[in-house]
């Protein structure tokens, strides 16, 4: 039993099981029909029931989904060598399979015009069977296509993936059908064998140039230019494009007849001759509609292009783009008539393409409408905002420059405004057609325009199970680029952020640099590990809260010098933003803030402190701590209007991570000191060692660090099923501690605890740092804990002088469970007692966290126990039993 016979079973039954459990096939005559499409929902999509290697939706014009089934299920396809190895018996067993079940063809019509070779890399991480297309054997030289893919490090350490390889110098040749021999009619050249053999299984002879770049002038010359035409059908990309005019100019100086072939190509992947053999595509019809795109490429002017649109359309007046220009085509009819007839009378026609061709180039007309050339690709919606754009592309002449922008309906409707936003967008670009020409473009462009969704953030989408960022994105462990019309197309989704506030640098695998974090303890100790694992933990928040339904605050503070700003312009870096530290909410107006809090997800926010030295406090004033509150959980810090006319309201949910970095310690409500897990530095213990390597980090280029984001997104599975197992018994280890009485606080330490186990993960952590991290976290756990059961110093100090004055001289109360104070009195007592008072604004903000004793309400009209017959405003609290200090 030979290879394909072994393979049947296993391939073809694999394929078609899966296509009927993930498309809902039902098998009719031969086929399998009725498939949900995945892109209209309709029940439209077929594949050939024998031969499924394509499938697609049947409704061409309206949807035009399709899919090979390589892409849809690779394992299927995978392991060729394992399952199918050569034999003495059969030596070209793997070759056959990968032909016949990859490529579609049958390997019976195609004997002997390949072998099966080996391929394998010294640094390869393995070794692959080949099919190889002899050139010139005798020479030695041939192409081999590779069944598997071998990845192959480059010397700056990217991975090549290599799927072909060349031996021998193959320029001025090409691979032709073996037996095949040309003495006249077409000859289609395109660049790869496996395309030279798809033509040719449809009748066509054919043969590889081998890369798009070579022209075959060695081969040629064996050639009669008199009776063969060339039809030349590289790939439709731009480099084939380029290559396809050059080599007709070429081929024509050798005395040859040209003709181009292309096939227009439709989504993210590029459509070749192998795969229109495999859709079944490579009928005359279709041959037909590929060669009028090669005419459309290969015109030489905007009138000879606008005939061919009018010949195969039938249209008279419509936009034709060349040489990246958009110009207007008219033909009257009637003067198209007269001239025929004047012709055909006289004799005169002698165009390859008929009398009624030529009659059109003559009397037909173009006026330039564009000094360039645009595309609308795509259709761009803000759920947040309801606004909308139509994203274009515009191209100069000879590639001068292109730009990419977008156009509201406003400026697209209009011939006016579009040229105003034209002009304002491209520099030099004019527009100066009219509105019905400009109406004939978008109904063009605009007619089932594909619709990318868009994000308002930069960082991770939940809908999409992605990170999206500036120019990578990350899914499901996969590292996706952007593509060239700027959205990622992740599986079966396109997406794109509109935040452009925001712009990450981030760096290739090799550029990284892994040693980042011996500096970070040199420099920082255990504290700047566990700073580290919070900003790893950041880049999964909602992960975090999805599970734990909160994430915790982090706060650094410490002595001014003490290194604080280092170490958080350096965690920025591992995220790929450089020079930045945070923002100062005292600085910026509740809409500013509630907008920097909307732009990340799954990236933290970080408040830093003002200089509190100004004369200008007011502003301060502004900015409460307890506004953080609801951020724990991920949910809205304020609502806003939407301008719709309506009484909606947007409240975005908080998708980031907090970090606060100040020289003195957030004084706020309870509520908020529990959110909060509090690292304190001090200049204490500075070394010139622990020094030299804060430098290092501060003068790390960004590049070197910043695919750290990259590493830790794409381990999404690992590292938060690490942390789910982690978290609950390192929380449940520091509630078992006495000192610790708050659930909160075990829960958020138990947080960083996990996340110190996931970064040694992704770095190389000594064990002995990794202890000493979460012996500091137990730590810090404590003394949180005694922080949240005390005043802050300044209310201390204010109890310790209402001590020494006498609460019998203060306290206004007539309750004895309540102390009522006025605090211009408690000032003018003070005064005269020589006490040394704070600032009376600082003191109002912290009076309110008194505990001891708690703080109740205050201005409070209180009837004086005092002053007999009057009414003060008091500050009020609750009186201790004991006394004050009690």
């Amino acid at each position: 039993m030979n290879a394909i016979a072994r393979m049947r079973p296993d391939v073809l039954s694999e394929v078609v099981s899966n296509l009927k459990r993930d498309y809902g096939f039902k098998e009719q005559g031969g086929y399998l029909r009725q498939g949900k499409c995945p892109s209209c929902g309709r029940k439209e999509v077929f594949t050939d029931a024998k031969a499924p290697w394509t499938v697609q939706c049947g409704r061409y014009n309206k949807c035009g989904w399709s899919s090979s089934t390589k892409d849809l299920y690779p394992d299927a396809f995978g392991k060729f060598n394992e399952r199918f190895p050569a034999t003495t018996q059969d030596p070209n067993a793997t070759a056959d399979a990968y032909m016949s079940f990859v490529r579609g063809f049958d390997p019976k019509r195609i004997k002997g015009w390949y072998r099966q070779g080996r391929f394998s890399h010294p640094k390869g991480d393995r070794a692959t069977a080949t099919v190889v297309f002899d050139i010139d054997r005798t020479a030695g030289i041939f192409m081999e296509r590779l069944v598997e893919t071998v990845r192959v490090p480059n010397a700056d350490g990217e991975i090549e993936d290599r799927k072909a390889n060349f031996e021998g110098a193959h320029k001025g040749l090409w691979w032709m059908p073996p037996g095949q021999k040309v003495t006249e009619g077409e000859l289609w050249l395109v660049e790869g064998c496996l395309d030279a053999i798809a033509l040719a299984m449809h009748g066509l002879q054919s043969a590889a140039t081998l890369s798009a770049g070579n022209f075959p002038e060695k081969a040629l010359a064996s050639l009669n230019t008199k009776t063969v035409c060339l039809v030349w059908a590289l790939d439709n990309d731009k480099a084939g494009n380029s290559f396809t005019r050059k080599h007709i100019k070429a081929a024509k100086a050798l005395g040859f007849e040209c003709r181009a072939a292309v096939i227009p190509q439709k989504g993210k992947r590029k459509t070749d001759w192998n795969d229109a053999h495999l859709a079944r595509e490579l009928e005359e019809e279709h041959l037909k509609r590929y060669r009028f795109h090669g005419d459309l490429l290969t015109a030489e002017s905007p009138r000879e292009k606008g005939v061919l649109v009018w010949e195969q359309t039938g249209g008279n007046s419509f936009a034709v783009e060349h040489a990246m220009q958009t110009y207007w085509f008219t033909l009257d009819m009637t003067a198209h008539g007269k001239m025929v007839e004047e012709m055909m009378t006289t004799g005169t026609s002698a165009h390859p393409r008929g009398t009624e061709f030529e009659a059109a180039l003559k009397v037909g007309r173009t006026e330039r409408i564009a000094n360039c050339a645009f595309k609308f690709l795509y259709f761009l919606k803000s759920r947040e905002t309801d606004e909308s754009w139509y994203f274009a592309k515009i191209d100069f002449p000879h590639g001068r420059h292109q730009m990419k922008n977008t156009f509201t309906g406003a400026q697209v409707s209009t011939a006016s405004e579009f040229k105003k936003r034209l002009m304002g967008i491209a520099p030099g670009a004019q527009y100066t057609g009219s509105t019905r020409q400009l109406d004939w473009i978008m109904g063009k462009y605009l007619d089932d325009i594909k619709v990318v969704d868009t994000v308002e953030f930069v960082g991770y989408s939940a809908e999409h199970k992605a990170w999206i960022f500036s120019d990578r994105a990350v899914s499901n462990g996969l590292v996706y680029e952007l593509n060239d019309e700027d959205f990622f197309e992740i599986d079966k989704k396109s997406v794109k952020s509109l935040n452009h506030s925001l712009q990450l640098t981030i760096g290739g695998r090799s550029d990284y640099d892994p040693s980042w974090i011996k500096d970070v303890y040199l420099a920082f100790g255990a504290k700047g590990i566990i700073a580290t694992a919070f900003m790893l933990g950041s880049l999964f928040a909602e992960h975090i809260r999805s599970v734990q339904k909160s994430f915790a605050f982090l706060e650094i503070v410490g002595e001014a010098g003490a290194g604080k700003s280092t170490l958080i312009e350096f965690l920025w870096k591992l995220v790929g933003r450089p020079d930045y530290e945070g923002f100062d909410p005292n600085k910026a107006t509740i809409a500013a803030r509630g907008r920097i809090m909307s732009q990340v997800s799954n990236l933290p926010v970080c408040f830093i402190e003002s200089d509190r030295s100004g004369i200008d406090t007011a502003k301060a004033k502004q900015f409460d701590w307890d506004e953080l509150k609801t951020a724990y959980n991920g949910r809205a810090s304020r609502a806003t209007g939407v301008k719709n006319g309506s009484n909606d309201t947007k409240e975005p949910p908080f998708r980031g991570s907090i970090l606060i970095s100040q020289n003195d310690a957030v004084n706020a409500s309870e509520a908020i000191l529990q959110r909060i897990v509090h690292l304190y530095f001090s200049c204490g213990g500075h070394t010139d060692a622990g020094k030299n390597a804060a430098d290092r980090l501060s003068s790390r280029p960004v590049e070197t660090v910043s695919n750290f984001v990259l590493q830790a997104t794409a381990a999404e599975e690992k590292l938060m099923a690490l942390f789910a197992q982690r978290a609950p018994d390192y929380e449940a280890r520091i509630k078992a501690q006495p000192e610790v009485k708050h659930v909160r606080l075990a829960k958020n330490h138990g947080q960083m605890m996990a996340l110190v186990d996931c970064l040694a993960t992704l770095v190389e952590l000594p064990d002995e740092w990794r202890k000493e991290a979460m012996t500091t976290l137990l730590e810090c756990a404590k003394e949180r804990q005694r922080a949240i059961a005390s005043n802050h110093p300044m209310v201390e100090q204010f109890w310790e002088i209402v001590d020494f004055l006498g609460l019998d001289k203060l306290n206004h109360s007539n309750d004895a469970e309540l102390i009522s104070i006025n605090l211009p009195h408690f000032q003018k007592l003070a005064s005269q007692a020589g006490q040394s008072l704070p600032d009376m604004t600082d003191l109002k903000k912290h009076l309110k966290t008194s505990m001891a004793p708690a703080f109740k309400d205050n201005n409070h009209a209180v009837s004086s126990g005092i002053e007999a017959g009057k009414t003060i405003k008091c500050w009020r609290f609750k009186a201790p039993k004991g006394g004050i200090h009690a």
